[in-house]
């Protein structure tokens, strides 16, 4: 496409905001968006790691999305240089494993924090600079896991599911000021999340398990270790995509004139979403059982 023009009063602004940008679907997002002509402002807490994407013509800067005064100063820079943000793709999260009981208030806090209400508090941010402009799009970044549960994962796809929720809302509110809500909803990814899953999120990490002598300690060092596995080897691993393929789905749906409300990414996820809905729930559970241990 084009190289997107500056704003002008008679012009809506197409400048994308993308949070996330450190790895995985948000730095594969950026730089596909970037060489597609969009105007890119790429985000992640650290920004030493983005000098490829500054390099491929995106605006790189720090920002926390728990942080409400850097969300603050950063869309009134935005808004300053292009009058309003056109593209807003919400890509921070992180996936948090152990089974529910096992894990504290504040880490299950901790993960709705960046997961949910980081999400709505750049959304809120957002959406008067769309509403004044008459135009806008906003790409909220799910997963087949905001349409099913595996075992393990309850606090995860709590979130996930929290933002089909706020999604679904949003798009019936803000249709009528010209802004677009999409759900993106990726399977399977490979892009080095395994073992980055398997190192972060083991029990007594990121999940704060009770490992050692709690009820569910061998239950939640085996279902991390499944999880992991399951993007090398598995049912599901030929099933599963690239970051790419991420980013090239969201460029089709917001240059689509009428975006579709989801958008599932790879085949893994058109299998599973599918399963998940024709199952009935004492199949699925036992189907689970196949692949996750039972705690006992």
């Amino acid at each position: 496409m084009a190289p997107i023009p500056a704003f002008t009063p008679a012009r809506p602004s197409h400048v994308v905001l993308i949070t996330g940008c450190s790895s995985g679907i948000g730095r594969a997002t950026a730089l596909h968006l970037a060489r597609e002509g969009w105007m890119v402002y790429a985000t992640a807490r650290k920004v030493e790691g983005l000098a490829d994407l500054r390099d491929a013509g995106c605006v790189t800067l720090p920002l926390d999305v728990n942080d409400a005064a850097a969300v603050t100063e950063l869309l009134a820079r935005i808004e300053r240089d292009h009058g309003a943000v056109g593209v807003l793709v919400n890509n921070a999260g992180y996936a948090q494993y152990g089974a529910v009981e096992s894990l504290t208030v504040d880490a299950v806090r901790r993960q709705f924090e960046t997961n949910v209400f980081g999400l709505l508090t750049l959304t809120k941010a957002v959406l008067p600079g769309m509403r004044r402009q008459g135009w806008g799009k906003v790409v909220n970044l799910s997963s087949m896991g905001g349409r099913l549960t595996f075992p393990g994962g309850g606090v995860y796809h709590a979130s996930k599911y929290a933002v089909e929720a706020l999604s679904e809302a949003l798009r019936f509110e803000l249709r009528g000021f010209g802004v677009d809500v999409i759900l993106i909803e990726p399977g399977l990814i490979h892009s080095g999340f395994g073992e980055r899953f398997q190192a972060e999120a083991r029990p007594g990490a990121a999940t704060e398990a009770d490992v050692d002598d709690g009820p569910y300690a061998v239950y939640n060092r085996e279902v991390v270790a499944a999880s992991a596995a399951s993007y090398s080897r598995g049912l599901l691993a030929p099933l599963g995509g690239q970051p790419e393929d991420v980013a090239r789905v969201i460029g089709r749906a917001i240059s689509a004139r009428r975006p579709k409300a989801r958008y599932p990414v790879t085949l893994s996820a058109h299998v599973m979403i599918r399963l998940r809905r024709w199952l009935p729930d004492r199949w699925w559970d036992a189907v689970m059982r196949t692949r996750f241990p039972e705690p006992r």
